[in-house]
């Protein structure tokens, strides 16, 4: 979920945010894949242990358990899936070894997007738009057998397609919309879809070529919007195709701050799904520059997924796949620095040594029907919240909002610990402490929203908590430790 606090140090507001997904993308299956939409199969290679290849499962596991990431998307040709038959039914035999991919993934308890990247082409020819091409109806029974597949599982991301190019924008809305009905029609009622638009879906162009405008018209069956989410690319270098060492740009001014603009007059989010650098001084200005944007920017932009992990060498010019040191996976310094850090150090700014309860009158237990948990929380490292009884389960979209316009009663005091209670919270509104119980003193009167303390315990997403502890010790891993209580 979003975590946004509203911190009042000094008289000063201060707004903390981070977005809701970092992850990678876990290549293979689409290697050989090039723009014109051709996809040999016998290029795929398949990042599967069992195959002999990159072990994607364990770089996923690696990814979740040491740097916390929760989504990860997972290229596939359209090719592959079909055995080269346009318009047949998935083939049992490759699909089920896609399949192990996305299982693995899923083991993780991240989101798991599948991603056709086939550019909106097969073999040359676009979707609904050449002569002799597939058909919308193709692409959209494609994703009505996918999405019958995965439908159950609310963590499956379904990616329409990567990268589109030279395009009728207009036409290929309608080609989208065709596709969002099947999946939609298929039974994946909830799951969210990425809708990509022209020019390779680049955030420079998205604005001003007409894909934002264009794909803001897509609808689910019912006539809302929900789970529908606009998907943007964009690299670095000198040309956007990612191919180069060296970063030219941090893909602020000309790209994301525009796409933001856009997304917020419309009501709207994106996610970055693909985006990556080389390991250069250059990128690591400009690439942690851009992700630090984008976090303070997780209204709009639900998160991250970088290139590339999986069947990639560690000699590819963007890897970020980890190598194994003394048996253990390890991240490159990119990867730590630029990916995850700008998350980390959004997540955690609220967490600092003035949001400390006072030990006049520590919070030392639930008490019942506060929405706290029964267990013990005092001033400690080990403290924790349960996110149930704590926050009376904030909708996971809302939550930041929620968090975010928390009042208290009595401002001079800081007496509120912002105590929600009743139904769960589903809209920014003004929270009020129920009861004198539910009021805890917060520290030299610095802190005038107890929002810090639950950044504290919600430093992870998708309601699971971690312990302080483990949270010091995986920011000092980093090297940036802060005090924490």
């Amino acid at each position: 979920m979003f975590l946004k606090c509203l911190i009042l140090m000094g008289g000063a507001a201060v707004a903390v945010a981070k977005v809701q997904f970092i992850g990678m993308n876990i290549a293979g299956f689409e290697f050989g894949c090039q723009i014109n939409g051709s996809c040999p199969i016998s290029s795929a290679t398949p990042p599967l242990s069992s195959l002999g290849t990159a072990d994607g499962a364990g770089q996923m596991q690696h990814f979740v358990e040491d740097d916390q990431m929760n989504i990860f998307r997972l290229p596939v040709s359209w090719q592959y899936l079909v055995n080269n038959k346009l318009g047949d039914a998935l083939d049992s035999t490759n699909f089920g070894k896609y399949d192990q991919l996305m299982q693995a993934c899923l083991a993780t308890d991240a989101y798991c997007a599948i991603d056709i990247h086939n550019f909106a082409r097969f073999n040359g020819k676009i979707i609904g738009q050449s002569s002799g091409g597939p058909t919308d109806t193709q692409f959209a029974d494609l994703w009505a057998q996918l999405a019958a597949k995965y439908r159950s599982n609310g963590k499956v991301i379904f990616g329409l397609m990567n990268e589109p190019h030279d395009v009728d924008i207009t036409a290929w809305a309608n080609t989208v919309q065709t596709a969002v009905t099947a999946i939609r029609n298929a039974g994946a009622s909830t799951q969210m879809i990425l809708l990509p638009g022209n020019n390779f879906t680049s955030a420079g162009t998205f604005v001003g070529n007409g894909s934002g405008t264009a794909l803001v018209k897509v609808k689910n069956p019912d006539g809302t919007t929900t789970g529908l989410v606009l998907d943007v690319h964009k690299y670095l270098d000198v040309d956007n195709s990612g191919n180069h060492a060296e970063c030219t740009t941090d893909n602020i001014a000309d790209a994301f701050a525009i796409v933001a603009q856009f997304l917020r007059e419309n009501g709207r989010q994106a996610i970055v799904s693909e985006t990556g650098a080389g390991s250069t001084s250059s990128c690591y200005t400009d690439f942690c520059a851009q992700n630090t944007f984008l976090n303070q920017n997780s209204d709009v932009f639900l998160g991250y997924i970088a290139w590339a992990a999986g069947s990639f060498a560690t000699s590819y010019t963007l890897s970020l796949t980890p190598s194994k040191q003394n048996g253990k996976l390890v991240d490159n310094a990119l990867a730590s620095q630029c990916v995850i850090l700008p998350w980390l150090n959004a997540a955690t700014a609220a967490i600092t040594s003035a949001a400390s309860f006072s030990t006049s009158t520590p919070v030392t237990t639930g008490v019942p029907g506060d929405n706290r948990s029964t267990t013990s929380y005092t001033k400690s490292a080990s403290a924790t919240m349960n996110t149930g009884a704590d926050m009376n389960r904030l909708s996971a979209t809302t939550a930041a909002t929620a968090i975010a316009t928390a009042k208290f009663s009595t401002a001079g005091s800081r007496t509120s610990s912002a105590v929600f209670s009743g139904s769960p919270v589903t809209t920014a509104q003004q929270v009020q402490p129920t009861n004198a119980a539910n009021k805890a003193k917060i520290h030299g009167g610095l802190i005038a929203s107890a929002a810090a303390a639950f950044a504290a315990a919600f430093l992870y997403q998708n309601n699971r908590v971690f312990e302080i502890a483990r949270t010091i010790d995986w920011y000092s891993k980093y090297g940036n430790f802060i005090s924490v209580w």
